[in-house]
């Protein structure tokens, strides 16, 4: 037998070594999530106007999530599917120890104190139900036309956002079914279901707009018309479109932006960070972001169909696409295009377990590139 071919039957059989695995990690979309935090770092100097209170912590926690990220990336990959539901039940049991527990920040009941972190369940949710969806689906594709199959990946999806819209946290709960929408369409799930879902979603507008509480209704609302109220539910959305605006083709200049530091945008470490770099670097610094982001989205597309077995695939589908969902609905957001509904901005807002998830994120991705060719058997 060549070297190759021994090789690739080791490959196949996943009994790679940890150093053959580090080797096969993607170095050059490590470079490329370097580059964007790099911006995120930035951005944050320029709020904090130093290193504390945001910039300083943001880049530990960097630090901290690439190494979480290399263990993720070498781990096997047969363990991360065994272990699926067991992690999503963990996220499941600690957003209900939100609801009994949880302190507000905000106006918001969604963190809990594990003394060294402030944890937000809901973050981890986002890669919880992904891994839990592939789980289910891996190896059951010839079954999915038969109604009953599709009980199991509702329940799962349902759960956690109800219990993600009572804290209430509609961008998030938002994220969640959505990622978990591709997954089952990617799985083999017919789009007349999906129809048929949207249509019965349509018909409970009514129910769900009672449902739903006064700020976020004034959310709607101000989006629809953001002058009704300038000076309180509209007031985000002006801000940040008179910074957007201001900063012109090629920006203010760093540390430079008016409205940010004056005070005048609001939440401009988190939600609105992506106004502030394009008032310090215009359009132009708008778009080296996007296109970062656009190669990220090459790289977990391309990870998902070079992968031989179902479970990476719909898993790097699944975090890829849920990645562009992060930022398209925050860009959109502060541009107008959408209501705000408080979704960060991946690698570039500030937030410890979002900057960590998004890490994991990274890691899942990085074990479906090594693993790729591993042979997982049936579930």
């Amino acid at each position: 037998m060549s070297e190759f071919s021994f090789m690739s039957a080791r490959l196949r059989r996943g009994d790679m070594t940890t150093t053959e695995k580090l080797r096969q990690i993607s170095w050059s979309l490590i470079f490329w999530i370097c580059c964007i935090f790099a911006i995120g770092f930035a951005m944050l100097y320029s709020a904090s106007k130093g290193m504390q209170p945001w910039a300083g912590p943001q880049f530990i926690r960097f630090l901290i999530g690439l190494v979480m990220l290399s263990a993720v990336a070498v781990t096997d990959v047969r363990l991360i599917l065994r272990y699926a539901y067991v992690f999503y039940a963990i996220v499941l049991v600690l957003l209900m120890v939100v609801e009994v527990k949880g302190f507000v920040g905000g106006g918001a009941q969604r963190w809990v104190d594990l003394g060294f972190i402030n944890l937000q369940p809901s973050e981890l949710m986002k890669p919880a139900i992904v891994l839990a969806l592939a789980r289910y689906f891996h190896g059951g594709m010839d079954e999915i036309g038969h109604p009953a199959t599709l009980l199991m990946p509702l329940i799962l999806v349902l759960l956690p956002t109800g219990l993600v819209m009572i804290q209430p946290d509609l961008g998030t709960a938002m994220l969640i079914v959505m990622g978990s929408a591709v997954v089952l369409f990617m799985a083999g799930v017919r789009i007349w279901k999906f129809l048929v879902i949207g249509v019965a979603g349509l018909a409970a507008i009514p129910i769900a707009w009672n449902m739903l509480h006064d700020y976020q209704q004034d959310r709607i609302l101000t989006f629809i018309d953001p002058e009704r109220d300038p000076l309180g539910a509209g007031y985000h959305i002006l801000q940040s479109k008179i910074a957007m605006g201001s900063g012109g083709l090629f920006g203010k200049g760093f540390m430079a932006g008016t409205q940010s530091h004056l005070n005048f945008l609001p939440e401009r470490q988190t939600d609105f960070i992506f106004t502030m770099l394009a008032e310090e670097f215009g359009m132009v610094g708008g778009l080296v972001l996007l296109s970062l982001y656009v190669i990220l989205l090459i790289y977990g597309y391309a990870i998902a169909f070079r992968c031989r077995h179902q479970f990476g695939r719909l898993v790097a589908v699944g975090l890829t696409t849920g990645f562009f969902l992060y930022f398209f609905i925050n860009i959109a957001m502060v541009m107008g295009l959408v209501p705000v509904v408080g979704v960060t901005l991946p690698f570039i807002s500030y937030g410890g377990t979002s900057l960590l998830t998004l890490m994991l994120c990274v890691g899942l991705l990085m074990n479906i590139h090594v693993h790729r060719d591993v042979h997982m058997g049936m579930r």
